[in-house]
């Protein structure tokens, strides 16, 4: 059940709404709920427009279908999980290294992501094997403009902030999608977040490129 929406069928009413971007923040949240309450497969353009309480011709008009939607509710996701977790603010290395574990495992814990990687995880595969969503296009845009600052002031080693950047979603979509894979009596999730968090340091550290 969706906490935002406290029951199984809730239909977001946006007639006070003074805005477009109010409407299409009505409509997300629908849209998160719908796929928390009942699952990918079940949720429809329809059903979201049903549930925001606007017309169907409102949802077509920013959304084409529901792979559309998606993408823009996973780069919302991922955008106030940054937020939650102050990860906007970085101004050393070692803040950059803790903010991306610390998202990451926020991610991985999100009930929206949860619910698509029970109930439909083939819905992640194109953004793995064909595509970049918006969300990484997002989180790549904010790491490239870290790891340039950190070179700046020498905390992080030299290199092509895009590829580095690259390297470091690359790195963290592993701990992202496989963790429930690895974490097991014998090695918990948090033993992993803290190999991972020595990663990440040692992709950025400086020293690297003295050795």
């Amino acid at each position: 059940m969706c906490d935002a929406c406290h029951a199984p069928v809730t239909v977001l009413h946006v007639s006070s709404l003074r805005n477009k971007d109010e409407v299409r923040e009505a409509c997300l949240d629908a849209a998160r709920c719908s796929i928390i309450d009942v699952g990918w497969r079940r949720t429809t353009l329809t059903e979201v427009a049903r549930r925001a309480g606007v017309s169907r011709m409102t949802i077509y008009r920013s959304w084409a279908d529901m792979g559309a939607l998606l993408g823009d509710l996973l780069r919302r996701e991922w955008s106030e999980v940054i937020r939650a977790e102050g990860a906007q603010h970085i101004e050393s290395r070692e803040q950059f290294v803790a903010s991306i574990v610390a998202v990451t495992r926020a991610m991985r814990r999100s009930e929206l992501y949860r619910r698509v990687i029970e109930l439909d995880p083939q819905l992640m595969l194109p953004y793995l094997l064909e595509r970049r969503g918006s969300a990484q296009d997002s989180l790549l845009a904010g790491y490239v403009a870290t790891i340039t600052a950190g070179q700046q002031t020498g905390q992080i080693r030299a290199g092509d902030p895009g590829a580095m950047a690259r390297g470091l979603l690359l790195t963290g979509t592993g701990f992202l999608l496989s963790m429930d894979v690895m974490a097991d009596d014998e090695v918990s999730e948090e033993a992993l977040d803290a190999e991972f968090a020595r990663i990440l340091d040692r992709i950025l550290s400086p020293d690297e490129t003295s050795q």
